[in-house]
This record gives structure tokens, sequence and C-alpha cells, in this order.
């Protein structure tokens, strides 16, 4: 796992394969909160989404890089 201390508010959230997962509103305990707006459509918007911190893979310039292609990382995003 990579450094939590190193995740900056605005930072945009990527899987492996480069696909834009969502951008870091904050760390909150061992999970990422990302920002309402990258929440997602229908029912899932206008929720915080949240992203464990187990699944940065590591964290370059202004991006946090999950271990988790997009499509499978949003799988395991928590809604509050």
């Amino acid at each position: 796992m990579a450094d939590a201390s190193a995740i900056r508010e605005h930072m945009e959230v990527i899987g492996a394969d480069g696909v834009h997962v969502g951008t870091v509103d904050r760390v909150e305990g061992d999970r990422i909160k990302l920002i309402k707006a990258d929440s997602g459509e229908g029912s899932h918007q206008g929720h915080h989404h949240y992203i464990s911190l187990g699944l940065v893979a590591e964290v370059e310039g202004d991006k946090v890089r999950l271990s988790a292609n997009g499509d499978v990382a949003v799988t395991f995003e928590e809604e509050a």
C-alpha cells in the first residue's frame, strides 16, 4: 500500500488501466473519500463514495493509481 500521507485533495484517482475512477475529497481513516461530482448517475448520484486505501498501488504526481482496473475498482466503492 502506498503512503496515505502523500494523497491530497483534488488528486485524480485512476485504475490500473488508466481509467478515471474519481477525484479525492480527502482521506478518512483507511479510505479515500471521493468528491460528489464523481458519484455516478441514478441512485448513486449525489453521494460520496469511498475507496479503500488497500487498493492504492502508488501515488505519482497528482494521480492516485489503484491496483485494480477502473471498472473493477468501482465495484469495491462504498457509498455514504
